[in-house]
């Protein structure tokens, strides 16, 4: 299974993801070492959020405050396992009076003497180092009255240093990055979406190029440079695609047209030798001529001028054509009848729809046995149906998208081809039905002029 290309959107998104990635973790990295060495300013933000956790337990009851920890700070700050380090914690008013404390001669030693006034915050170091041993107290207010948080810890037993690590990562660095990363992509996708707006109409464009306009070219109004020079350089190409197209067509009708009248003089000549050899040099240039006149119609077909379009009657269109060839079908052995069944009026250039059907009812005279009944049949609507009591269409291609195939006989068939592209000039469908001793019906359904 082929793989898709990847979208540019889906490219530039996945590199400034890995790069925002990248920078996080280095950022997150440095941010890491500032606060890791610098010992003094760890244990003052360690400090800070510690008593502002404590001190969510201070409340108001019957006008007094009291300080009741509930579970959760009995757990982190109260209650420890083992014999390394010490947690001890003082809740005191302005006054000096003890709300809370789970120390008696530790605090006398670490915390502040209760006659001091309130400071908003203070710090000491018990011992240099990591784990911190540290003490230290922050103020609060509640309801007018200031309260101090102490705190004394000794070589951190509740690891609260990295808890003020992975606080300070979140706050400074991963929530701030996040949102920037949001915005950065949100910006990326939105400018590239803007920026391929003209590459999506230039796709437009390329999908509705008719190949017969020689003049068509893709526009690169407000293109990005970088894709304007593609579509520059394509649309020379289209220039180029468009002169050797042209010098095709040019040559195909050219060719046609020089080589019927050489062809011409070859059969007059031949038919005044009264010979054997003669006649089947006469039908192998008869079969030549059929040949020229098939790729001069392909090269009509192929050079249509846009103005040529009309309004015109699929009833008078084949009622012409059946007439047209009748003689040569009856010289054939077959027969042709045609039925109208009533049209509305399409537009089209009747030229090519009479080339054809032209073209049908010789494939259904050269390749069905003598008596074969031919019926050309218009509407009901806009389509065209030619169907035979033949043999089938025993050697019909699958696909025919090249200029003709090589038939089991060893002819070119280009008739089909030709009938295809004139109905997709038209933009007309064509269904065929045929069956070996069953005959063949094809339907070419047009679409009616409003």
């Amino acid at each position: 299974m082929k793989l898709q290309n990847p979208s540019l959107i889906g490219i530039v998104a996945r590199r400034i993801l890995a790069f925002s990635l990248l920078a996080m973790v280095l950022q997150i990295g440095v941010v890491f070492a500032d606060y890791w060495f610098d010992d003094y300013k760890l244990s003052i933000l360690m400090l800070q959020q510690e008593t502002e956790t404590l001190s969510r337990a201070i409340t108001r009851h019957e006008g007094r405050l009291t300080y009741r920890p509930d579970d959760e700070l009995r757990q982190r700050y109260l209650e420890r396992d083992g014999d390394v380090g010490a947690i001890y914690v003082r809740v005191r008013t302005a006054s000096g009076s003890v709300l809370f404390s789970n120390c008696t001669t530790e605090c006398a030693e670490h915390f502040l003497p209760l006659s001091v006034d309130v400071p908003s915050f203070w710090k000491r170091v018990i011992e240099p180092g990591k784990p911190f041993s540290v003490a230290g107290g922050q103020s609060f207010d509640r309801d007018g009255a200031p309260v101090l948080v102490e705190l004394a810890i000794i070589k951190d037993p509740n690891g609260f240093m990295y808890s003020v690590l992975l606080h300070e990562m979140i706050d400074s660095m991963i929530v701030p990055m996040t949102l920037m990363f949001c915005l950065v992509i949100g910006a990326t996708i939105w400018s590239i979406r803007s920026a391929l707006k003209p590459v999506a109409r230039a796709v437009k464009a390329a999908d509705a190029i008719d190949p017969r306009d020689s003049g068509a070219r893709l526009p690169v109004t407000r293109m990005p440079q970088e894709i304007e020079r593609l579509v520059s350089a394509f649309n020379r190409l289209l220039a180029r695609l468009g002169d050797l197209i042209q010098s095709q067509k040019v040559f195909s009708s050219s060719i046609a047209h020089e080589i019927r009248t050489p062809v011409a003089i070859a059969k007059m000549e031949l038919s005044r030798i009264a010979d054997p050899r003669a006649r089947n040099a006469e039908r192998d240039l008869d079969a030549l001529t059929h040949v020229l006149e098939q790729l001069t119609s392909l090269a009509r077909a192929d050079a249509v001028d846009p103005s040529a379009y009309q309004r015109a009657s699929l009833s008078d269109i084949g009622a012409e054509v059946a007439e047209a060839t009748a003689p040569f079908v009856f010289d054939q052995g077959k027969s042709i009848e045609f039925v109208d069944h009533g049209t509305v009026p399409v537009t089209v250039i009747p030229g090519l729809v009479e080339n054809m059907l032209r073209n049908l009812i010789e494939n259904a005279v050269k390749h069905n046995p003598p008596d074969t009944a031919i019926v050309v049949t218009c509407g009901p609507g806009p389509r065209v149906t030619i169907e035979d009591n033949g043999r089938g269409l025993v050697d019909l291609p699958e696909h025919n998208e090249d200029l003709g195939y090589v038939k089991r006989s060893g002819q070119l068939g280009l008739g089909l081809k030709i009938v295809h592209r004139i109905a997709e000039l038209h933009g007309a469908t064509i269904a065929i039905d045929t069956a070996r001793d069953r005959g063949t019906k094809i339907t070419i359904g047009f679409a009616a002029s409003e």
